[in-house]
């Protein structure tokens, strides 16, 4: 017995990353997942992988209209909708100085990462209001929480979904609907090589082979000695679509093996040791 027997999901951005683990694991957990994204090919491949119960539909959800047939998808192929993953994101520029940045690059940033949870909302609750139920998770980032992390125009588009994960949760919990954001730390997935320019098959299928790079890089970061992964994420995302978190909304779940909690105390203790070491080395 599953864990979302009998639920009906619809996740963006469910091509690649985490939206593609996610989905796997919604369908291994009992859901019926309609997986949005903008690369047919992709998707239609995972959906058939994934068997009977799932659909691809393509969507860009900078654009209401696919938004609103995503969400009609889920009701015409499988009855309703009971949990939406708001997962779709791109990849963004590499960061120019404030004086240089470009206006239409941010606006762009923003219509996806956050007009397009704003728009994944409105059309679920639609669904879900007259249900009675749902169960709405957003994808945000540690770049939310802290500054350096991310470009500022990602950055700034997933704070404000912070504040629209909960400005909707007040709104809606009336309705019996909850509304949670997940905040992953870096995952090693195709987005990055994306960004570098790589051919987004490859990048998908080699993401993997940067966890050892991205363990060694956050090793000053993080206290959980691990690069993350998107079963992680995928995990956390499981949990906030099923009853056993029926007394939680308007919450973020941070998933960053550390990262906002602090840095290692190893890295604290090495630097002290090499600050008495210079002391030490002064002349008298």
């Amino acid at each position: 017995m599953g864990a979302l027997d009998g639920k009906v999901a619809v996740i963006t951005g469910a091509t690649s990353g985490i939206g593609a683990r996610t989905a796997e694991v919604f369908v291994a957990e009992g859901a019926s997942v309609v997986l949005g994204g903008r690369r047919t090919g992709p998707g239609e491949e995972l959906a058939a992988a994934l068997g009977p119960r799932a659909r691809f539909a393509r969507a860009d959800v900078r654009v209401e209209a696919d938004i609103e047939a995503l969400t009609a998808v889920a009701v015409d192929a499988f009855g309703g909708l009971d949990v939406l993953v708001n997962n779709a994101g791109q990849g963004v520029e590499a960061p120019r100085p404030l004086p240089e940045a470009d206006l239409a690059a941010f606006l762009d940033t923003l219509a996806v990462h956050a007009g397009g949870m704003f728009l994944g909302i409105k059309h679920a609750a639609r669904i879900m209001i007259p249900r009675g139920w749902g169960s709405i998770i957003n994808m945000s980032s540690i770049g939310a929480h802290r500054a350096g992390w991310s470009d500022i125009s990602y950055s700034t588009a997933k704070a404000g979904v912070l504040q629209l994960t909960r400005s909707a949760a007040v709104e809606l919990g009336p309705h019996g609907i909850r509304v949670n954001s997940v905040s992953p730390g870096p995952i090693p997935t195709g987005i990055f090589a994306k960004n570098a320019g790589v051919d987004a098959e490859r990048a998908d299928r080699t993401a993997g082979l940067l966890e050892p790079l991205f363990a060694e890089a956050m090793a000053a970061h993080q206290s959980i000695p691990r690069a993350g992964r998107a079963d992680d994420v995928a995990a956390a995302a499981l949990w906030l679509a099923t009853d056993a978190s029926s007394f939680v909304t308007g919450q973020d779940l941070g998933v960053d093996g550390g990262i906002s909690a602090g840095r290692p105390v190893a890295v604290a203790v090495e630097e002290r040791r090499l600050l008495a070491k210079a002391f030490a080395a002064l002349p008298s």
